[in-house]
């Protein structure tokens, strides 16, 4: 792997933080999309670097909650441990884990991959409160405001079925959860196993909010089937509640609705070379049948009783 010790930015960024003052490697690390991110060696440790660009600041990340909800996580048991910052250059350093990143094909083989995630979800929400919130319904009609304003990319019909969406919104707020934190962006990408505990890494989206949330937006995230989700949801509450299932669903619904106006905003500004259009029509084309069929319906219909 090509080491990047002589980039002159890296270098530059480096200088600054004493721990990694006799760094020896800099490899890249793949996944990121809102931030590039470094395996640095040093003759005694290994450390990741995570790079952030300014202008995520218009997904409405908060990097000095990042940086805080990251200890946080630590001293929950599933996060790495925060060893530096330069907040002024949107770095955070972390320690390494010695662990696989998992990813969404083997979850769906290895549904009882779900169970240990689930056990670790409950330590995460378990654990210290964290700094600041996310409320996704909020989220979501700040992201589609910039993007009526800035004439950024709608899919056709979006805006027509809207709708569907705020009645689930208000359904859901009539009837709340407990806050907890939460990482709120679960990849399958997000959580490493090292073959005793599941990890849970990335925490620029955390903040306070319901479980549900975490856990309908992490089964779409990995297009995992309602079977799945029972798997995971049975795990996390530790009973089979069909109203906490439809309620993730619900959840899941909005999410995908939302996030495809986060992916025309990093089309129009990220730096990252990504096909961010291709990813929010992903979740465009699989929300939209559902809302406009009787599986909306019928978890409007649950959510009801």
């Amino acid at each position: 792997m090509y080491s990047l010790i002589h980039d002159p930015r890296l270098s530059r960024l480096i200088a600054k933080i004493p721990v990694l003052a006799n760094a020896k490697s800099i490899t890249a690390l793949g996944g990121g999309l809102t931030n590039m991110n470094y395996k640095v060696e040093t003759e005694d440790n290994i450390y990741v670097m995570r790079v952030s660009d300014s202008k995520s600041s218009l997904l409405g990340i908060n990097r000095n909650n990042e940086r805080i909800n990251t200890a946080r996580a630590h001293e929950a048991g599933v996060g790495a441990a925060l060893i530096s910052s330069l907040p002024e250059e949107n770095v955070l350093v972390i320690s390494w884990i010695n662990a696989r990143t998992l990813h969404s094909p083997e979850l769906e083989k290895h549904p009882e991959l779900l169970k240990r995630i689930a056990a670790s979800l409950r330590m995460l929400h378990a654990g210290p409160s964290f700094q600041g919130s996310f409320h996704f319904p909020t989220v979501r009609r700040n992201y589609l405001k910039t993007v009526l304003e800035k004439n950024y990319f709608v899919p056709d019909q979006y805006m027509k079925v809207e709708p569907l969406i705020l009645e689930l919104e208000n359904m859901i707020a009539s009837d709340p959860e407990k806050l907890v934190p939460c990482n709120n962006d679960l990849l399958a990408e997000n959580f490493m196993d090292d073959g005793e505990k599941i990890w849970i890494i990335d925490y620029e989206y955390s903040g306070q909010n319901e479980a549900s949330f975490e856990i309908g937006n992490f089964i779409s995230e990995s297009f995992l089937s309602d079977e799945h989700l029972t798997v995971l949801c049975d795990a996390y509450w530790q009973e089979h509640l069909p109203k906490k299932i439809a309620r993730a669903i619900a959840w899941s619904m909005i999410a995908r609705f939302g996030w495809v106006m986060w992916a025309s905003i990093q089309e129009a500004v990220s730096p990252i070379k990504f096909d961010f259009r291709s990813w929010g029509m992903k979740k465009w084309n699989s929300v939209f049948p559902e809302l406009t069929s009787d599986r909306y319906k019928n978890i409007l219909q649950t959510l009801k009783k």
